[in-house]
């Protein structure tokens, strides 16, 4: 049975709750193996929210290899404009209630039309350590939101900023036809999104350099899948393309979830950005034919029905609350989860709190009640919680990439045997029974996200994720990427695939976007280095389409490099790859 044909069907019976693949689907022969010899599993770690500058723009020579960081940033890319398009800022205006001034002194002084700054950072680059270090009290309780962050000394240790605009079409005016600068007129964060860590700090970065630690690979030119934020970027993630909203409503009304741009492409307001027209920021793209109480379509801009903002999916769970007509319709496409199952291999997404949020009961990761008394008990639950779907406060519904398909619907064996809790994971690894290719998705309070996650304490639960991996019994046969689902709305300097000065790779109307974090880690290897050829997202699916003769999903992972050259370097190093 080909796999359209069983989609097909799918659909059909997901009311039903059986939607199994047919067991005469055969599986397709395998192609060449980018994961190395005497790979057998791949670990997919999905961290949340920075920019390759952000985060690893500090990162030192790896055996000699020098990494295309913040020392590499030119004053072109880096200086940032106002909404003119041609005069600098003198300062970096900051909203972050830990970075304004007061309680910072006032060194700088500029204005943006009628808004005047008083600021201490001069329009560069700057450490957030410095001023709002991992000790500091700045992180909010799981159920707990501050626009413009929490003072030091009233929330919870770990050093957290406030969160950072990143939407799909804001993105794109940020990034500014890859001159890069106008990441901060484009921010609801204003001069944040100029901020870095000290990578050298970093928990990941002290543990590679650990003894004992597995080599690694950086890849420092490797990019986000598609503009904009995590809900989309989970998509491609998992099926290289932007979901169609079907039967999208397009009259103008309360109902249509179309966004409005002005003649910039911006579809909002910020801070120091005035919309030069009628602007919403909505979950759909533009619309290609507006009705005629909307204005006309920009030029040069996607248009269409597609989801590319924050949408809930029809499935539970979903952020409670969400109104019937802003939910996206089940996808009947494929997806990476699906392939792997019709080729009959073994594999899983794994989700820090899914078995709270989906109901599992008793399941690991379980922290709830019993089914006699119905007790959604949990401290970190959701207030609005309704047994038995009882998430965490922070639990990210968008991110749940698999329950967006009807494939996967409740009742389901998809469902069942292939949308686990994150804590499955850690007995998997340390009982020896990885499955063949897994995906791993932290809770928010874990995931590194801006806002309402600490980066320091993200960072300590990646390394725990590593550590179980690699002092379980199937360390010397596995791979893993981590990388990051987008850029969290932060600077970066180097220009996209598709702009002028950015790499030569494959591009299309969705992306790909802002330069991301990206880490290839196994025992395996017998060097570390630095990977410098063109990657995005969809690498990651070719890297799996590749190893089991799978059929291309889209164009785009039809025609992104895999990531078989990080791991000849991690094989052979950069000397004998360069």
């Amino acid at each position: 049975m080909k796999l359209s044909n069983w989609l097909l069907g799918c659909t059909a019976v997901v009311a039903m709750g059986s939607c199994a693949f047919a067991a005469s689907a055969a599986a397709p022969k395998p192609g060449k193996n980018p994961w190395g010899p005497n790979i057998t599993h791949l670990v997919v770690i999905y961290e949340e929210n920075h920019s390759f500058d952000n985060l690893y723009g500090g990162w030192d020579s790896i055996e000699g290899a020098n990494v295309n960081g913040l020392a590499n940033a030119d004053v072109a890319h880096t200086t940032q404009v106002r909404q003119d398009n041609a005069t600098p800022y003198n300062c970096l205006y900051q909203l972050d209630v830990n970075l304004t001034s007061p309680p910072l002194a006032a060194s700088c002084t500029d204005n943006a039309g009628t808004l005047p700054i008083t600021s201490d950072f001069a329009n560069a680059p700057f450490a957030i350590d410095n001023f709002i270090p991992p000790v500091a009290t700045t992180c909010p309780t799981p159920n707990q939101f501050a626009s413009n962050g929490i003072p030091n000394g009233q929330g919870l240790p770990g050093g957290c900023t406030r969160d950072i605009f990143h939407r799909y079409y804001s993105e794109q005016y940020q990034i500014d036809n890859g001159k890069q600068d106008r990441y901060v007129t484009g921010s609801d964060a204003s001069g944040l999104a100029m901020g870095h860590y000290n990578t050298l700090q970093l928990p990941i970065y002290s543990y590679l350099h650990s003894a004992g630690a597995p080599h690694y690979v950086v890849a420092d030119n490797f990019f986000q899948g598609a503009f904009g934020g995590s809900f989309l970027n989970h998509q491609w993630l998992v099926s290289a393309a932007a979901p169609v909203f079907a039967n999208a409503v397009n009259d103008g009304g309360s109902t249509d979830l179309h966004s409005i741009a002005d003649a910039n492409g911006m579809p909002t307001a910020t801070p120091l950005y005035t919309p030069v027209g009628p602007v919403k920021d909505s979950q759909l793209t533009v619309s290609c034919n507006p009705p005629k109480n909307r204005p006309g379509t920009p030029p040069n801009i996607t248009c269409g029905d597609n989801a590319v903002n924050t949408t809930q999916p029809t499935y539970l769970p979903f952020s409670p609350g969400t109104a019937s007509y802003k939910q996206l319709p089940p996808l009947s496409s494929a997806s990476i989860g699906d392939l792997l199952t019709a080729a009959h291999v073994k594999w899983a997404w794994y989700s820090g709190g899914w078995s709270n949020a989906d109901g599992d009961v008793g399941k690991p990761g379980w922290t709830n009640g019993t089914w006699a008394d119905h007790s959604c008990k949990d401290p970190n639950v959701l207030p609005t919680a309704v047994w038995p779907n009882c998430p965490d406060g922070a639990f990210q519904f968008h991110h749940q990439a698999f329950n967006y398909y009807a494939s996967f619907a409740p009742g389901t064996r998809q469902r069942r045997e292939h949308l686990l809790d994150e804590a499955q994971f850690f007995q998997q690894a340390n009982s020896g029974t990885l499955y063949a290719v897994s995906f791993i998705k932290p809770l928010g309070e874990n995931n590194e996200h801006p806002g309402y996650a600490s980066e320091s304490n993200g960072s300590s639960h990646l390394v725990s994720l590593l550590k179980a991996i690699f002092n379980g019994k199937e360390a010397a046969h596995t791979l893993v990427i981590v990388t990051y689902d987008e850029f969290g709305g932060q600077w970066d300097h180097v220009s996209p695939p598709g702009t002028p000065g950015g790499p030569n790779g494959p591009h299309d109307q969705w992306g790909p976007g802002t330069r991301i974090p990206a880490l290839i880690v196994s025992p395996r290897f017998t060097h570390s280095g630095v990977d410098h050829t063109e990657h995005d997202t969809t690498s990651i699916l070719a890297m799996i389409e590749h190893k089991y003769g799978l059929t291309p999903m889209g164009t785009r992972d039809a025609a992104v490099s895999d990531l078989s050259s990080a791991v000849q370097i991690g094989r052979k190093g950069n000397k004998k790859n360069n």
